[in-house]
């Protein structure tokens, strides 16, 4: 029988459908339940464990109390013992202490949950001494150590404890939020994780965009200005591509927040979820968006405010997308992936779409839904 350690950070996610661009620093959890966000990375868990079903009576999973993994093991009905008792309202000491608790108990394989912060405190407690899976809960997922999806997480988990992987070391990347919330991007690198590896399953870290593609920028954003439509609201997304439109407008912008302009004009800068439901309403209403760099999502990654609830509103044929031709080609023909947590939305949002990537200048892609 094969050891599994299993962590969930309960609150990683919750920032950002209500756009507090994460939850890392003090009075943000209190603050994302204010504004009605709810626990998305626990379910996010059972998503990916659900594809070890097949092996469970192999498996004994060494887990904290309650939602740090507990409750998900209960439900799924693995062999799990809990080696750690967590507090009501965890935090990254919960997470610290829980691995170096697996680490010490010599488990085969860590699976976590969460987002570059949590990946952050696996490597402060474990090093490169256990190997480790990341299933992607949190807002900003810059890591290489998490796989595209909860889904694929299981399934790099089941084939690496069924028939063995190699193993990879891979960054540890985060961001710091408080700059994030002022629109500031500071990255910095904290070490290295140990990785079954399976390229095809896990994501690229996340690059920035490089600024010989400002000119590229500038082009893409005069074309979709000229074409604007008078008395249609525009989401526009995060993103230095989508940037330029605000700046060509001269208007203010929140550059990692999600703003709502209508007639050239701002209606809200860095929305959330519920406000930007509340202004679209009925009306006829266009999202701009651009793929994160080096990873390819369009949504999924940093855009959480972007829920399906408002892709349902707008419609797919209400979607642009924007990219500079360096960043397509970056992708190797890989599609642009989509990941709303809502498997029908995923459904509806496969297919060919056309990407603008100069002025005048569009090219069909593929965008692929997790489904």
């Amino acid at each position: 029988m094969k050891t599994v350690g299993l962590i969930v950070n309960p609150i990683a996610g919750m920032g950002g459908k209500v756009g507090l661009k994460g939850t890392d620093g003090k009075n943000i959890f209190e603050k994302a339940i204010d504004l009605g966000a709810t626990k998305e990375a626990p379910n996010k868990a059972i998503l990916a464990l659900t594809k070890l079903s097949h092996i469970k009576d192999n498996l004994l999973f060494f887990t904290p109390s309650k939602d740090m993994g507990e409750i998900q093991c209960s439900t799924l009905g693995l062999n799990y013992e809990v080696v750690y008792k967590s507090k009501e309202i965890t935090d990254s000491f919960d997470t610290i202490m829980a691995a170096r608790t697996m680490k010490e108990r010599g488990v085969d394989l860590i699976i976590f949950a969460g987002g570059d912060g949590t990946a952050r405190d696996i490597y402060n407690a474990v090093g490169t001494q256990v190997a480790v899976i990341g299933i992607p809960a949190g807002v900003k997922i810059h890591s290489p150590v998490y796989c595209n999806t909860p889904e694929t997480a299981g399934e790099l988990a089941y084939i690496f404890l069924n028939e063995g992987l190699p193993i990879k070391e891979e960054e540890v990347v985060d961001l710091d939020e408080d700059a994030f919330r002022n629109n500031l991007i500071r990255t910095s690198l904290y070490g290295y994780l140990k990785i079954p590896y399976k390229s095809e399953l896990l994501q690229n870290k996340k690059a920035p965009t490089p600024l010989t593609e400002e000119a590229a920028q500038k082009a893409i954003a005069l074309d979709i200005i000229d074409n604007m439509e008078n008395s249609v609201y525009y989401i526009i997304g995060p993103g230095t591509t989508t940037r330029a439109i605000m700046n060509e407008l001269g208007l203010p912008n929140s550059l990692l927040g999600v703003d709502i302009i209508k007639d050239k004009q701002v209606i809200k800068l860095d929305c959330n979820e519920k406000e930007i439901l509340n202004i679209i309403g009925d009306y006829k209403t266009k999202l701009i968006i651009t793929p994160t760099g080096g990873q390819g999502y369009l949504l999924g990654r940093g855009n959480q405010q972007i829920s399906s609830k408002i892709l349902k509103c707008i419609g797919r044929e209400n979607i642009i997308i924007i990219s500079s031709n360096a960043k397509i080609i970056e992708l190797q023909g890989n599609p642009l992936l989509v990941y709303t947590g809502d498997l029908d939305t995923d459904r509806y949002l496969t297919g060919y779409y056309r990407v603008k990537i100069g002025y005048g200048m569009d090219i069909m892609y593929r965008v692929l839904g997790s489904y």
